[in-house]
């Protein structure tokens, strides 16, 4: 009998629950994300917070604590993604989906610090964040303008407890409209968002090297990546946790899509990409310039064609006598005498060119030699010493013409070439030494020959390099 009534309580029981369950309990779960809904009076903008930081700079500070009254947001597009190990432990957003208005309403970018990986999952590419300003901090990171946690004086990271109640995902997932730019047009207004460069190629002197995967790649590889229009260039920095760091770089040119920024030690522009999607090689004929390659001689010859240390040269003025072509192409600056006893001592008198506080767009500028004639002469060589001051993105070239007619209205009409054996400063190179170019043979050429030194930069702060130049001698063996 006890048994009976066990089993007839139980029946009982299962019939009392059953019974007060409801049908709706059953259903799906909701998992819809739903529109945050934030008052506009409690949202700001990416350029009231990027002013609020320059403003703590000019009094002196490194960073700003955001501590509103009232709850403060912005709301931007995730335009990095973690998935292919290129992004670590960080977001990139941008204001826009586009660069349109930008007069009025400029297309700005921040980094977001976050302990946090595999940010993908929840924030991929395109999808609309809000972010809780209050009690965050904006400072630099790696030279770009970055918002974590900290205080007055350091920026920290956003712990992975936190993160999910500070950055709130939108119902938004829009498609980005990269801006399509010319690599000396940017400006660290660029900084933090997506950009365009269309006619591109990967330097011929790093075809045959991947991404990142080479031994003397630390943390990072960096590729250059040169412009087929205006001949500048630029560092893809990619990471070696990346997992196409070990495939090849493209051969061909094309377009490459990425976020514009700064390297880890802030000491040039990169370019980040978030996959390999992001770069369309696809067009063979590459943009390589005509070289002379003769290779390096181990000696120079005993009789001087041409010599020059600048030394009767007047400083501060342009370089000139002496046969030299002392050519502005763009700007206003071009390669002038100079002395300096400091640290970055000039060899004596020195050559230099700079574009720094110039405000020029562009700032092209040739010195070129007299005509050299090669015919009947064994064992030609040219030697030079070159040294920089911050060559940042300008670039100096070492050109040489067999059939410029020595006039400046055909410079740019002639056929210039590399000399490719020529060693120039870079500017990797530490800025205190002078750098010997090598014994450059000559020999592999014959007729009339101009060389030139030709540099490149702007007035722009991240192209506004120094480049010197001193003893250049072309030697020949009777």
């Amino acid at each position: 009998m006890n048994n009976i009534y066990k089993f007839l309580t139980s029946v009982l029981i299962t019939i009392s629950l059953v019974a007060c369950v409801q049908d709706d309990d059953y259903s799906i779960p909701d998992i819809i994300i739903k529109e945050i809904e934030i008052p506009a009076s409690n949202i700001t903008t990416f350029k009231a917070v990027l002013e609020r930081y320059e403003q703590a700079v000019a009094g002196g500070n490194t960073t700003v604590l955001i501590q509103d009254e009232q709850d403060l947001y912005i709301e931007g597009y995730v335009i990095s993604s973690d998935k292919g190990g290129n992004f670590f432990e960080e977001l990139i957003i941008q204001n826009k989906i586009d660069n349109s208005n930008p007069d009025n309403d400029p297309r700005l970018g921040l980094k977001i610090e976050i302990n946090a990986s595999s940010l993908y999952n929840a924030f991929e590419i395109g999808r609309k964040v809000y972010v809780k300003l209050n009690g965050l901090t904006i400072g630099l990171s790696n030279g770009v303008i970055a918002i974590g946690k900290g205080d007055s004086n350091s920026l920290k990271q956003i712990q992975a407890s936190e993160y999910r109640s500070i950055i709130l995902r939108g119902t938004e997932v829009a498609a980005l409209i990269p801006k399509v730019a010319n690599i000396q047009d940017l400006t660290d207004k660029d900084e933090n968002t997506l950009i365009q460069l269309n006619n591109m190629q990967v330097n011929r002197f790093d075809l045959g090297s991947t991404y990142a995967g080479e031994s003397t790649d630390e943390f990072d590889g960096f590729r250059i990546l040169e412009s087929c229009d205006s001949k500048v260039s630029i560092l893809m920095q990619t990471s070696t946790f990346a997992d196409f760091k070990s495939l090849p770089v493209p051969q061909g040119k094309g377009t490459i899509t990425g976020i514009f920024g700064r390297d880890y030690g802030d000491d040039f522009n990169v370019i980040m990409i978030n996959s390999l999607s992001d770069i369309n090689f696809d067009n063979a004929e590459r943009c390589d310039p005509l070289e002379l390659n003769c290779g390096l001689a181990t000696t120079y010859g005993t009789t001087n064609l041409f010599y020059e240390d600048f030394e009767s040269q007047s400083n501060n003025k342009l370089v000139e006598g002496n046969g030299w072509t002392n050519y502005i192409e763009a700007g206003t600056e071009g390669w002038e005498a100079y002395t300096v006893t400091t640290t970055n001592a000039s060899l004596g008198r020195s050559a230099r060119v700079q574009s720094a506080s110039s405000g020029d767009v562009s700032n092209i500028a040739w010195l070129i030699t007299p005509a050299i004639n090669l015919t009947g002469k064994n064992g030609v060589t040219l030697r030079f010493k070159t040294s920089n001051s911050l060559a940042d993105g300008s670039f100096l070239e070492i050109l040489y013409s067999l059939n410029w007619d020595g006039t400046q209205a055909n410079i740019k009409m002639a056929t210039w070439g590399v000399l490719s054996a020529a060693y120039v400063v870079k500017d990797t190179d530490s800025f205190v030494p002078w750098f010997n170019s090598g014994n450059v043979d000559l020999t592999c050429a014959t007729g009339t020959m101009y060389i030139a030194f030709k540099y490149t930069g702007s007035g722009q702060e991240a192209f506004d390099g120094v480049y010197e130049l001193d003893e250049v001698s072309i030697d020949y063996m009777p």
